[in-house]
Order: structure tokens, then C-alpha cells, then sequence
């Protein structure tokens, strides 16, 4: 998105080909961007716009939820009129929270009778936003803030919880000023999208997965390369670490202001802990993961506050609770918290993703463990974050898929 909206040539290394990504480059395509094919192992060659132009179809962006929100900030300071759809599961993803504040902010929506996906946006001059937004949502607080860079209008925000920050840091990164003081994001126009050659870091919710497996595994050790260590996004590896994992990082850098590192973990004997709601933010995406573990934790975990989860790519909340009993294990909800106590295993049983990738991802990880038989109902759906997943699993225990 900072490529497209940048007059030149930049170059992405190092991004995830995932369905994802392909549709937000299929969506700014359709608004004039050039962007070249998404392969594997192979850099991204973007030619930006600045202005972009009125697509002449509906904007089609998947599962992408990302792609949806931030893409609403973007035309929402351009004078165009667009209009926004996805899949059946993000159709059903909340985006008042999003067109709201936009709508405050001068930008025009029109939608249907309902909360989500599709609507029609129409952008051009915007005033000023200084909001208190009353869920922690990285994707709602991005689009705010790309709204006011293209709009060239000043933004502040107060959230509830931090969130993960990849666009703040890539905004200060093109001369924006970007800063926190007492308890508010303040933003200020004062940069401008410039091309850029950047090698990404790898994605710390997938490495999860990986890691995961690791943990779970009877012997041997994982290290997972350049992998993205941002703070916002490694809350996971604090817990796991509660959980009695050991986690090693090695050759930290710090690229486009976004610090890596590689990460090594071995075999652990875990054990339950209890996930504070001002945890959750930082770890929402890696929940189904830490659910999966706290299912060989001794003792019972209790996740506090993860409402959030049902409003994701699936009703998450309801999914892990379903299909954790479905292989065996002890979990309950009670109101918005989770919990999960732990055994032994075997595992087995059926599970059913709704087409959500972390689901599938979680309890293909679960199954490694010896003696289990979890069968996955659609676990092609792991290409919407993790292309090639099954692969890079299978062959931490020497074998295919």
C-alpha cells in the first residue's frame, strides 16, 4: 500500500505471497497501481500513484479483513468512489468501527442495512480526527492514520491497549511525524510517500506455528530466520515462555525501523498460566496457537477478555472451544473468557475450520503430537497466511504435507 501510493519505482523483497497479500495487490491494481506478479522467493516490483483513480468493478479483497480496512483510510482521502467487497466470511466482519470515524473525518459511506462488507466509499477533503476508540484494533487505528497521510490532515487517537504498530513505524519512516503522549497517538502530515527497496521481515504470527510445534515435539531444536521481533507482535513469545517454553533470540537488526531477529526453541513441558485481558491485544492473532498448547499444559489456562475473537475471519471463540472438545480436550467458555485445561493426549477427532486459517494451522499443530489423529476439514484454507504451511510442518518431523 506505502508502494502504491509512492510516485516511482520501489521494490519489496522478502513478502508473503499469501491470498492476503494477492488481494490487496488485486485491489490496488483495480485503482491504478502497478504491481507486479506475487511468486514465491522472488521480489515485488511496484510502480506507484499517487492519485488513484475510480476503479470500474467492485474492489474484491478476499479474507482479507487488513486489506478491507486499511484500503477504506486510503480512499478515504482520495476523490473517488469505490466500492468495497470480500468473501462470505468477511462480508460478516464489523466495519462501522472503521467508516465511522471516516465518515467523521468528511469522507462519504454508503451501505446497507447491516455492519460489514459490501459498502461504497467515496473520499476527497478531510478534516481533522482526534477520536477515543473504543476497541484496540490495529487495523482501525492504521486506516485513521493513512486517512490523515494522504488526506493531509492532522489525526489523534486514544486506544484502550496498545496494538501492534508496523504502521507507525513505516509512516515515521517516510518523514511522518508519528508520537505518543499521555495516552494519545498523535499524527502530523509532515512526510510524503517516497519509493523504497525493502526486505521484509519474516511474520511472527506464522513462525508461531512453527515454534509451536517445536514445543510440542520429543526432541531436537527449531530456528526460525529474520523473523520480525516488533513488540506489539511478540507477545506471544512472553507467554510461551510463561508456559515454560525457552525461546533464544540471536543476530537482532533493526531494517526500516522494524527490528528481527532469529529465534530458536526446543521441546518443553508446559504448563497452564492465566492471560490477562491487557495481554490480549498483542496476542490475538496467536490465540487458536496458544489454545492448541495450553491443551498439553498442566493445569487449566484461562484467557481473559478475548471477546475479539468472535468477530475475526470465523466466530474464533466458538470454533476453538467446539473443536478442542471434538479431539478430546476439556474447554469452556465463561462470558468473554476462555479456558482450556490441559492432558496428556492422544488427540483425535475431526475439526472444522470455516475457512479460517489460523484454526486449521492451530490444530494441525496439536495433531503432530504422538499417537494423535486430528483430521482438518479444509487445511488449503492455511494459504491465507502461511502458503506452503502443511509443507514447512511436515518437514520439521521429516516428512511431506
Amino acid at each position: 500500500m506505502f508502494a502504491a501510493l509512492a510516485p516511482g519505482a520501489s521494490i519489496i523483497g522478502g513478502a508473503l505471497t499469501s491470498l492476503d497479500a494477492k488481494s490487496s495487490a488485486r485491489v490496488l491494481r483495480a485503482l491504478g497501481a502497478q504491481i507486479g506478479p506475487l511468486r514465491p522467493d522472488s521480489v515485488i516490483n511496484v510502480t506507484g500513484k499517487p492519485r488513484l483513480v475510480s476503479p470500474r468493478v467492485a474492489l474484491n479483497c478476499g479474507n482479507s479483513g487488513t486489506t478491507a480496512r486499511l484500503m477504506l483510510g486510503i480512499l478515504a482521502g482520495h476523490p473517488v468512489s469505490a466500492t468495497l467487497t470480500g468473501d462470505q466470511s468477511l462480508r460478516k466482519r464489523p466495519m462501522r468501527r472503521v467508516t465511522a470515524p471516516l465518515s467523521a473525518m468528511g469522507a462519504m459511506v454508503t451501505e446497507g442495512d447491516r455492519d460489514g462488507l459490501p459498502l461504497t466509499i467515496r473520499g476527497g477533503k478531510l478534516r481533522p480526527l482526534r477520536s477515543e476508540l473504543p476497541i484496540a484494533s490495529a487495523q482501525v487505528k492504521s486506516a485513521l492514520l493513512l486517512a490523515g497521510a494522504v488526506g493531509g490532515v492532522e489525526v489523534a487517537l486514544r486506544e484502550v491497549a496498545v496494538t501492534r504498530d508496523h504502521t507507525e513505524r513505516m509512516l515515521g519512516a517516510h518523514g511522518f511525524t508519528v508520537s505518543r503522549s499521555r495516552g494519545w497517538l498523535q499524527f502530523a502530515p509532515t512526510g510524503a510517500f517516497r519509493p523504497f527497496a525493502l526486505q521484509v521481515p519474516g511474520d511472527p504470527s506464522s513462525a508461531a506455528f512453527l515454534l509451536a510445534a517445536a514445543c510440542l515435539a520429543e526432541g531436537g531444536e527449531i530456528c526460525v530466520h529474520a523473523v520480525g521481533l516488533n513488540p506489539t507482535r511478540t507477545g506471544y513469545l512472553n507467554l510461551l515462555t510463561r508456559m515454560g517454553a525457552t525461546i533464544e533470540v540471536f543476530d537482532e537488526e533493526e531494517p526500516f525501523g522494524e527490528p528481527t531477529g532469529n529465534l530458536v526453541t526446543r521441546p518443553a513441558a508446559l504448563k497452564a498460566i492465566d492471560v490477562q485481558p491487557a495481554e490480549i491485544p498483542g496476542v490475538i492473532d496467536e490465540i487458536p496457537m496458544l489454545a492448541c498448547l495450553a491443551a498439553r499444559a498442566e493445569g487449566t489456562t484461562r484467557f481473559r477478555g478475548v471477546a475479539e475473537l468472535r468477530v475475526k475471519e470465523s466466530d474464533r471463540f466458538a470454533l476453538i472451544v467446539q473443536n478442542l472438545r471434538a479431539v478430546g480436550v476439556e474447554a469452556a467458555a465463561e462470558g468473554d473468557d476462555l479456558l482450556v485445561t490441559g492432558q496428556e493426549g492422544p488427540f483425535r477427532g475431526k475439526v472444522v475450520t470455516a475457512g479460517d486459517h489460523r484454526i486449521a494451522m492451530a490444530f494441525a499443530v496439536l495433531g503432530t503430537t504422538r499417537g494423535s489423529r486430528i483430521i482438518v476439514d479444509d487445511p488449503a484454507c492455511a494459504d491465507v497466511s502461511f502458503p506452503g504451511f502443511a509443507d514447512a510442518l511436515g518437514a520439521l518431523f521429516g516428512r511431506q504435507g
